[in-house]
This record gives structure tokens, sequence and C-alpha cells, in this order.
């Protein structure tokens, strides 16, 4: 692999309510010579989300430091919170930037995965990196979470991890590492507390329930604000665009006479797809992606 290749991961981990353990996940991955663009933690999910770039060398080494003190300091036993989880790092992707392929990514992600397991730790590999096609999709991969997943793993083999012993580790849980392009974790909240709307507006919107294509969502309470909240993936924003997920889900709160009180994104985003929302709200004409200032002055 071109060693001056540029890598991006973006674990995320079961931990959203204790800042000490944010900082000394985040700081393993900065001591490893890669640039942290973002570190992002919820309360309610209880999850962080690091973002990270560098060499495809100081991005593995990064990930497994990260997962280190992650195993080291998070107990599932213990861990409460709105977003499915069965590991204390719950998941790690690899995404190609520059100099480098999908298939350098799965590479990435085959090393990082065997580690893992070396450490004590299931590993299933998932989306690009999947050696099986029941488990491409992230949500079948989790489905039971880490409870569920305890009872399963070294008694049904449908559930024998890619690396790793086939006995789930008993505070860590497990892993899924994978190779994928990027995706825009997009959040809508809205105004009542009423989960069941938010899980009719989610099923309405997800692909895998007849919805948007290229769009994964959940529902989660969130508690702290008294609100619900329809948490989606957008797996390719540029065929199904944030936009169009937002008025989906606008429309369809309406049917149960709920606002939508705002939104969030998670992490990083693509310029391209917050132009794209542009173009549709404002109605520009003959608007170019160039036209930006800060892409300008970084181009």
């Amino acid at each position: 692999m071109n060693p001056n290749a540029l890598v991006e991961c973006v674990p995320n981990f079961s931990e959203g309510r204790r800042p000490e353990v944010i900082e000394a996940i985040a700081g393993a991955i900065a001591a490893q010579g890669v640039k942290v663009l973002s570190v992002s933690a919820d309360v309610d999910h209880n999850r962080c989300v690091v973002t990270f770039i560098g060499s495809p060398e100081a991005v593995v080494r990064a990930a497994l430091r990260g997962a280190e003190a992650a195993i080291r300091l998070i107990d599932l036993n213990h861990h409460k919170g709105s977003h499915p989880r069965m590991g204390a790092v719950d998941v790690i992707p690899f995404v190609p930037v520059s100099g480098c392929t999908m298939e350098d990514c799965v590479a990435l992600a085959r090393q990082v995965g065997e580690a893992l397991g070396n450490m004590g730790v299931p590993v299933f590999l998932y989306e690009e990196a999947a050696t099986r096609p029941d488990r491409r999709n992230l949500a079948d991969v989790r489905r039971g979470e880490f409870e569920g997943l305890r009872e399963l793993i070294g008694v049904d083999p449908a559930k024998d991890p890619d690396f790793g012993p086939r006995k789930i580790h008993p505070t860590a849980g497990c892993t899924a590492v994978g190779a994928r392009m990027p995706l825009i974790a997009f959040n809508v909240n809205l105004g009542t507390s009423d989960l069941s709307i938010a899980r009719k507006i989610a099923k309405a919107v997800r692909g895998s329930s007849g919805g948007l294509v290229h769009c994964k969502a959940i529902a989660v309470p969130l508690a702290d604000r008294n609100q619900v909240q329809v948490s989606m993936n957008m797996v390719n924003y540029k065929e199904t665009p944030l936009h169009r997920a937002f008025e989906l889900i606008r429309i369809e709160a309406e049917r149960y006479g709920v606002p939508v009180v705002g939104s969030e994104i998670v992490g990083l985003v693509p310029v391209d797809a917050l132009v794209g929302v542009a173009r549709h709200y404002l109605r520009l004409e003959g608007f170019k992606t160039d036209q930006v200032l800060e892409k300008r002055l970084v181009d």
C-alpha cells in the first residue's frame, strides 16, 4: 500500500457520559501520529465518535490504541444508552481518502480485526470487508446487542466471529470492523416524547422497510430533552440527499401533529452534502461547489 496514502477512520465507542474516559480514548488515538478531526459525544446515546486521518500505518496503530483504552475503561455490563451497541469499541470503519483504494481499506480492516481478536475480542467484518453477505449490513451484525450476542456467540455457528474467540469478551463485548465509503450521521429531533411516533417515522424513512434508499434509521429517546429522535446513517448522500430525508420526516411527523424541532450532524460532513441542501432550500441556480470560499482557500 502507498505509504503516503491518507485513510480516514471513524471508530464509535460506547461511552458518552464520562469525559475522562472519552479524553483517555481520544488521547490514545492522537498520540499515534494521526490528525484527530472530530470528537463527538452524546449523553443520551451514551456513545462517542472519534474521526481521525493519517497514513495507513498510523491509522491502524491509532485504531488499536483507542480500542485498547476502550477495552480497559468501558464495562458494557454497566452501560445503558439509547443507541444500539455490542462492544466497548462498537465499530471501526476505514474510509479511503487519497492514494488508496477500498481494497486497501479492506486489508486494514482485516489487520485490525485480527489484532483485536488476539486481544480476546470477537470481531465481525462488515460492509466492504464482510466475508459473508449477511454481514454486510452493520445492523444485522449487531442485532441482539451485547446482551443477546453474549448468549449466541459460541452456541450459534451463524454467530462465529471472523477473528477472536468463540465467546464474547466479558466486559468489552465484540466489535465490527469494516471498510466503507463516507457516510453522514444525521439526526432529526421531534417535539414529542412519544417514542412510538419516532419508530413509525423511522420505519417510513429507512430503506430496509421501503423508505429511502441509502438511509438507515432508528428511533431514539432523548431523555434529557423530553424529546425523541430519528437517528440516521446516510450511506450515500449523493443518491439520497439530506434534504430528502429531512422533508420525509417532516411530512411523516405532520401526520401525528408533531413538529420537527431541530437536527444535528454527528462528526464530519462532506461540503458537497451541505451544498446540496443549500441548492434545494435556497433554489440556487447554477451554483457550484467551488463557489464555497473555504473550499477555494483549501484547494
